[in-house]
């Protein structure tokens, strides 16, 4: 058995309990593929996560993502969890300012917010697969969620990874309202974004619901990542926009959504809310 230290931070919030919560595993290089699987099953979380020396010398630390139910390459709370945690345990960048985090999708840069030290925020990293949703999908994905054609103002496959098709629709009110059939959605990864009226404080509500595990994540940064480069490029965003999710969960994630020339950033506040050693 091996000793490691142990956090469990909430991402997307700054309030405890009002995020997406995640486990994250230090110095992890002593474990196997299948004491990390074991482990993200146990802890049950949408999202493990495992730090481990890199291999890639550009790289401050690589990171293994695990589920309940197998690996991700990429994810986005999982990133600004993981660089939160290892920044304080005294993770320090070899570029001041700037963490660059190696994981399957290769290198993601993490920065901070001097303002606001506890949110962090990653680049976006590019889709593996865009364009229109295919015909069955788009059908398929309004069964599930027993759209009205008039409901979906556009559609689009925006996987950077995880492997997400996005739907937007009318409203921010429509987004709410949904009750998904999950025998009808299949393994569909799908998210729904609307838009909300100027009252709120997020111009966008999402939701996220993952076909084959019948979850709806809290809080999902790379959901939010490939779809905020989708609105922006269309030009259904700015260049800047808060996006609200988790609120059907009686959550209170906010994201923030910021394009810097070709990058757009993900940025949302991490806190702690468990910190022990864990024995493996």
């Amino acid at each position: 058995m091996t000793q490691h230290r142990f956090d469990q931070v909430d991402v997307f919030s700054a309030q405890p309990l009002k995020g997406n919560p995640l486990a994250v595993v230090h110095d992890a290089a002593a474990l196997d593929d299948e004491t990390m699987a074991a482990f993200a099953r146990w802890t049950n979380l949408s999202e493990t996560t495992f730090v481990l020396p890199p291999t890639d010398p550009a790289a401050d630390y690589r990171v293994r993502i695990f589920t309940p139910i197998g690996e991700l390459p990429f994810a986005g709370h999982p990133t600004l969890g993981t660089c939160w945690a290892w920044l304080a345990a005294g993770g320090r960048p070899r570029e001041a300012g700037v963490v660059v985090q190696q994981c399957g999708v290769g290198l993601v840069r993490v920065r901070r917010d001097a303002a606001q030290p506890a949110r962090l925020a990653f680049a976006a990293p590019p889709t593996r697969k865009s364009g229109p949703l295919e015909p069955e999908v788009l059908a398929q994905a309004m069964r599930a969620l027993a759209l009205p054609a008039d409901a979906v103002r556009g559609h689009q496959w925006v996987d950077n990874g995880p492997g997400w098709a996005a739907l937007l629709l009318d409203s921010a009110a429509r987004v709410l309202a949904i009750t998904p059939d999950w025998a009808a959605l299949g393994a569909l990864k799908l998210g729904v974004v609307g838009a909300h009226d100027a009252a709120s404080d997020a111009a966008f509500e999402l939701r996220a619901f993952i076909g084959g595990g019948n979850i709806e994540d809290p809080v999902t940064g790379s959901l939010n990542a490939s779809v905020a480069q989708w609105l922006m490029r269309t030009g259904v965003a700015g260049d800047a926009y808060v996006a609200a999710q988790g609120t059907a969960l009686r959550r209170a994630g906010r994201v923030h959504l910021q394009r810097d020339g070709a990058d757009i950033w993900v940025g949302g506040d991490v806190v702690r809310c468990v910190q022990g050693e864990l024995t493996l």
